[in-house]
């Protein structure tokens, strides 16, 4: 080989090395953060949420996979995206092949089975670009058995006598929850509080996220909150969203540190209802007295299912039957925030495996269009606004009250009017109530008047717009 070739062959093949060394350890991609209008109280007030099953929502079980459907979730009037737990799952002491999202092995770190951080922060920025808001689920109260604190910091878990570190108690029995895959945080130390608050933190900044739905809410100490809510708010505005109520330890105190927390005993009356073990002047009762109990400021989380009720207790069509449809309605109408869970918008009637890989058809049917439409209604309503400044609630009286739930929401100048026959009978009627309305389905006049006599079938509604 002539010298000048032999010079030219081995700058090829140092180039060729270079670049191959580059192919096997490439650059991570920089994600940049989306300018997006904060969340603020107004778009609280007219939102929808939703829970998103990772694992579970499509075949590939993937953020990316998840991404595509973001326009979808967008024309349901979803402007609030609640990420079940994203952080990897300890595998010491799991339960199932791939274990609990509750399990976490690390509080800083993206479960590789959903896909990369890059993957994720893709993910909130379309979000972002389509006006929808990232809420992640958090676990503050226990983590997986191969956590690192667990060997770095052992201090940071309730130990029992003999100084064994311990699944969590049961406040109400004084034993076991039965949760043997996880671990016990110990918010009596003071740095274990700090190492999670700033992991906390990590969320916000790193990946732009707009706040969070805290696991067992109750089961933290308030003065917790208070500080690491401090701090996060003044990093940009947040949803935070406590799985708890006022009848859970802290009460009112603890729930009004939150935007919003859930409705778990309207929840349990409305399957009653549906079930014919409670009828519709139950259910306009609750209504009233959780208004009065909770006041404006914390919004009532409404569902008819979520993973737990997937999961443990029954699928929409095991628990509700016919009156499934009534029931979304009423969660869209009456005042609160509703609930859309993941295959919910699909007629989801299968219980969803919880420890293992699982999915569900994506076939679209009349709940779609259903979710559609009431997610058009809340976005665009006055009247169905919640929080502070949200629209009127005013029950109606009928001559069966006991089957018939009527109501008006009223805020400005824009009135709906909502009658639901909640009940597996025919209702035959009378209600003091005149006007022109138009229906939400196909904006036809229907017109009411107190000399009308109604009928309506079993679990029929109207939503009528003044």
């Amino acid at each position: 080989m002539k010298p000048i070739n032999m010079l030219l062959f081995c700058l090829i093949l140092c180039s060729c090395g270079d670049n191959s060394e580059k192919a096997r350890k490439p650059e991570p991609k920089k994600i940049e953060k989306i300018s997006f209008k904060p969340i603020t109280d107004e778009i609280i007030s007219s939102a929808v949420l939703y829970e998103a099953n990772i694992r579970q929502y499509s075949n590939e079980g993937t953020f990316n996979a998840f991404k595509e459907d973001l326009p979808l979730l967008k024309k349901m009037g979803v402007k609030i995206i609640w990420l079940m737990p994203i952080n990897p799952i300890s595998s010491t002491k799991s339960k199932g092949p791939l274990g609990s999202y509750y399990a976490v092995s690390d509080y800083t770190k993206v479960n590789p089975e959903f896909g990369t951080l890059e993957d994720f922060k893709l993910l909130v920025n379309k979000a972002h670009q389509l006006g929808m808001y990232v809420i992640l689920d958090w676990v503050p109260g226990h983590t997986g058995w191969n956590h690192v604190w667990i060997k770095k910091h052992s201090d940071y878990y309730v130990k029992n006598r003999k100084g064994e570190i311990i699944d969590p108690i049961d406040f109400r029995t004084g034993k076991s929850f039965g949760w043997t895959d996880v671990a016990d945080l110990n918010f009596n130390n003071m740095e274990m509080r700090e190492d999670l608050r700033q992991a906390m933190i990590y969320w916000v900044k790193e990946a732009n996220i707009d706040g969070y739905r805290i696991d067992q809410a109750y089961a933290i100490p308030q003065d917790f909150y208070d500080k690491t809510f401090a701090v996060l708010k003044a990093i940009k505005p947040i949803f935070l969203l406590a799985e708890t109520d006022i009848y859970h330890p802290g009460g009112l105190g603890l729930v009004s540190k939150f935007n919003a927390s859930y409705d778990w005993p309207g929840h349990h009356l409305s399957k009653e209802v549906a079930q014919g073990q409670k009828n519709a002047i139950d259910y306009s009762r609750h209504v009233n007295r959780t208004l009065r109990r909770y006041g404006s400021e914390n919004i009532l989380v409404n569902f008819i299912s979520n993973h737990d009720e997937n999961s443990w207790n029954g699928t929409i069509e095991e628990s509700y039957g016919k009156a499934a449809h009534a029931f979304i309605a009423m969660n869209f109408t009456i005042p609160g925030m509703p609930l859309i869970y993941s295959g919910q918008e699909y007629d989801l009637n299968k219980r969803l495996k919880f420890f293992e890989k699982d999915s569900f058809p994506k076939k679209r049917g009349k709940t779609m269009d259903l979710l559609q439409q009431l997610g058009a209604l809340k976005n665009n309503h006055l009247a169905l606004e919640s929080g502070v400044d949200g629209g009127s609630f005013k029950r109606l009286s009928t001559s069966k009250d006991y089957q018939v739930f009527a109501f008006e929401r009223s805020k400005d100048r824009d009135t709906l009017l909502v009658v639901a026959n909640l009940s597996k009978e025919y209702a035959q009627f009378n209600m003091s109530y005149d006007g022109n309305f138009k229906r939400f389905q196909d904006f036809k006049i229907k017109k009411l008047s107190s000399s009308y006599e109604y009928v309506m079938k079993p679990w029929e509604f109207w939503i009528l717009i003044k």
